[in-house]
This record gives structure tokens, C-alpha cells and sequence, in this order.
């Protein structure tokens, strides 16, 4: 949905527009959800929820305007690679320390973005640093917010709706701050106006299954941590790759098929240390079972019951 809106003429100014939209949308169903639950006791002081909400503007706006630069793909992947900056966030923000796989991970990551930025500029016609510039400020914002939320969605006790609320309904205000100031919004309204159904219609439809996908992460992040949630939503970026080259039509090179297999490979290396225990079990399974042990394991299993 955020490509298809993209793809209308003219739309590529009014990113803050699309994202003041998403913030109201989410403010709205938080408030909504709060009620329906009863949970409407703030929970995480003022001052954490500006923090949350500076930086889920800073990631929200810059990720929405960057489409305008960016292929979309690469847009993606850069998204992927969220696990990045986390990890950064994680020892400065909680002084947490992650083993030699976690980080081998995050290089792979960074090489398959190298790579993914090479093809792009390679074969993309349209080819603007800004958009890197944009998705790359995105990232960082998003990193420290993983880590923010997790400490303190556990420290005071906070909802993920809570968290939703708050930070999206004063995101709001920032945005709407910065639009009038700049000027956006008087350019954006007779804008979006004019194609009401592709931007008011297409921005509905886009805020509230994002709204569905927030909820999620929070979840995963209250309950797994931020590295975990990081994982979940990496391997759904994958589907939204396959889709968007189904979809619309764009320039493609293989090169994109190995950084794409590279990212893929850092992100099951990331899985691999979250799981590795059950993993290694699995594996030393497999192996017996290749080299012919299956027969043997058999039947000792009957004696050792």
C-alpha cells in the first residue's frame, strides 16, 4: 500500500502528510482499543513518551518520505537490517552484550545492504543519495526506540496500547507542528483533495493494517525483547520484496537475488542464537540420520524408556 500510494504523480512532496495521517489513524485506534479494555491509566511518565515519540516521528516520516527516493525493494531491505543499529542501541541504551554470532550477523547485514546499494545504483535510472540518507536516519531512530520501549514497557508496566496511544497521539503534534511551519500542508490538502480516493482512500487502508502490525511488535518486544521482534518483522519484509517485483514493474538484476540471500543468511544467523540449543539438538539429529545412526537410535530407544 505505501509503494501503490507512491506510485500516484505528484505524491512525492507530501511524506510528512501521509505520515500525519498514520499518527492520527493510530492515535485514534489506540484510544479506541484502550476504552474497549478499560486500560486507559497511563502508566510510562511524560517525558519517556516525548522521547518514544520524537524518535517514532523521526522513523515513521523519514521511512514514508525515503519512497519517494528509493527503490522500493532496497527500502526494504535497508528495513531489514534493523538488526544493526539495535544491537548498537542495546549495549549504549541497556548495556546489554551480545556473543560473536549476533555480531556476525550484523556484519553479514551490512554486507548485503552494501551489496543491495550497488546493484540499485547500478541498474536504478532515478538513483538519489537522499533517499539512503532518509532510510539510513530511519533506521537509527527505530533502533533507539526498540530499545526505549523494551526498558521501559518492562520497567513501569505499560501496554503496548498504552505505549500506542501516547506516543502516536504526541507524535501527532510534532508533525502537525512541523507541516503548517514548513508549509506542506497547504501545498498536501487541495493535493489530496483532488485524488481523494488514492490518498485519503489508500492512506486509510495503509495506517490501519500498519496500526495491526504496531500492535504486534510491542507485543514481541514487551514479551521477547527488541532482537527477537526485530527477527519476526525481517522475515516478513521478505513477502513484501516478492510482492512489490510481482506487482509493479521495475528494474531487476541477480545481484539483487545474492545481497537479498545475504541478509536472508544474517537473519537465520540471528535466529540461530536466540534458538541455539534446540537448534544444535535438531541438527546433531539430522547429521545421525545422514550418516546412517537412525537405525541404531531406534533401537535404543526402546531400552532407555
Amino acid at each position: 500500500m505505501q509503494e501503490l500510494i507512491f506510485k500516484l504523480p505528484g505524491m512525492k512532496p507530501f511524506g510528512w502528510t501521509l505520515t500525519l495521517i498514520q499518527f492520527v489513524i493510530y492515535s485514534g485506534c489506540g484510544y479506541a482499543e484502550c476504552a474497549v479494555w478499560h486500560n486507559t491509566k497511563r502508566m510510562i511518565p511524560w517525558r519517556i513518551y516525548g522521547v518514544i515519540a520524537f524518535f517514532t516521528v523521526a522513523t515513521m516520516g523519514l521511512s514514508n518520505a525515503s519512497v519517494g527516493y528509493l527503490n522500493y525493494p532496497t527500502q526494504v531491505i535497508f528495513k531489514c537490517c534493523k538488526l544493526i543499529p539495535v544491537l548498537i542501541g542495546g549495549i549504549l541504551i541497556q548495556g546489554k552484550r551480545y556473543g560473536w554470532i549476533d555480531i556476525s550477523a550484523a556484519i553479514l547485514m551490512s554486507l548485503g545492504i552494501i551489496m543491495f546499494t550497488l546493484a540499485d545504483n547500478k541498474v536504478s535510472p532515478n538513483f538519489d543519495s537522499r533517499g539512503y540518507i532518509m532510510i539510513s536516519g530511519a533506521l537509527l531512530a527505530d533502533a533507539v526506540i526498540g530499545n526505549i520501549q523494551e526498558k521501559n514497557m518492562k520497567k513501569y508496566g505499560g501496554s503496548s496500547n498504552e505505549v500506542v496511544l501516547y506516543s502516536y497521539g504526541i507524535g501527532s503534534v510534532f508533525i502537525f507542528t512541523y507541516v503548517v511551519l514548513s508549509g506542506e500542508i497547504f501545498s498536501a490538502i487541495p493535493f489530496f483533495l483532488e485524488n481523494s480516493w488514492k490518498t485519503f482512500g489508500y492512506a486509510l487502508i495503509f495506517s490501519f493494517l500498519g496500526y495491526l502490525g504496531v500492535n504486534v511488535v510491542l507485543t514481541h518486544i514487551k514479551v521477547f525483547g527488541a532482537l527477537v521482534a526485530v527477527t519476526v518483522t525481517t522475515l516478513r519484509k521478505a513477502l513484501t520484496i516478492i510482492l512489490s517485483f510481482l506487482l509493479f514493474s521495475k528494474p531487476f538484476t541477480i545481484e539483487y537475488v545474492y545481497a537479498g540471500s545475504v541478509v536472508m543468511l544474517a537473519i537465520y544467523l540471528n535466529l540461530y542464537s536466540k534458538n541455539k540449543a534446540s537448534w544444535d539438538h535438531m541438527i546433531r539429529r539430522f547429521v545421525a540420520r545422514a550418516m546412517g545412526y537412525h537405525a541404531v537410535a531406534t533401537k535404543k530407544d526402546p531400552m532407555m524408556v
